[in-house]
């Protein structure tokens, strides 16, 4: 089932969810008042994901928190100060990543310090593109001081535009 987003939809709910996910104004950020959202939900009701013209912004997870789709990274990185919710890699491993392969801690070279094992993350090349979002495995801390293991279990890359 699927239906345009108004003020029925219950959108003001979902951006309270995001804003205690990612931190205040992401609920704005990932669901504006002016946008053109589809809200899929599952048969009893419940919202499964938020789609936009330009691709899926997240799903609604079981557990009540949402996972990014590429679209939602990007909406994330436009709205919330560097390095909030962001892995940065370098040009070494950016071709794996966009390939949808894990982030590895010894090719991070920055990461938001409010990063907890479990969160959504976004990750970014050092130019500032997004190029995955995925799983934190690690916090911040870990993925900073590691040398080895996997920072990120990466759910979507972003192919290279050719």
């Amino acid at each position: 089932m699927s239906e345009r987003a108004d003020g029925r939809t219950g959108i003001s709910n979902l951006r309270t969810i995001a804003d205690y996910q990612f931190g205040s104004d992401a609920g704005e950020t990932l669901f504006p008042e002016d946008g053109s959202l589809t809200i899929k939900r599952t048969s009893s009701g419940r919202p499964q994901q938020v789609l936009a013209e330009t691709g899926r912004i997240v799903s609604f997870g079981t557990d009540g928190r949402f996972t990014l789709g590429i679209e939602g990274g990007r909406r994330l990185v436009s709205a919330l100060e560097s390095p909030a919710y962001r892995v940065v890699v370098d040009d070494e491993s950016e071709p794996f990543v966009r390939d949808g392969k894990n982030v590895f801690a010894k090719f991070v070279l920055e990461a938001g310090e409010e990063i907890r094992p479990g969160d959504e993350v976004v990750v970014v090349h050092e130019r500032g593109e997004v190029i995955a979002v995925g799983r934190a495995e690690l916090d911040a801390g870990g993925i900073a001081d590691f040398e080895t293991g996997m920072a990120v279990t990466v759910r979507n890359g972003v192919p290279r535009a050719e």
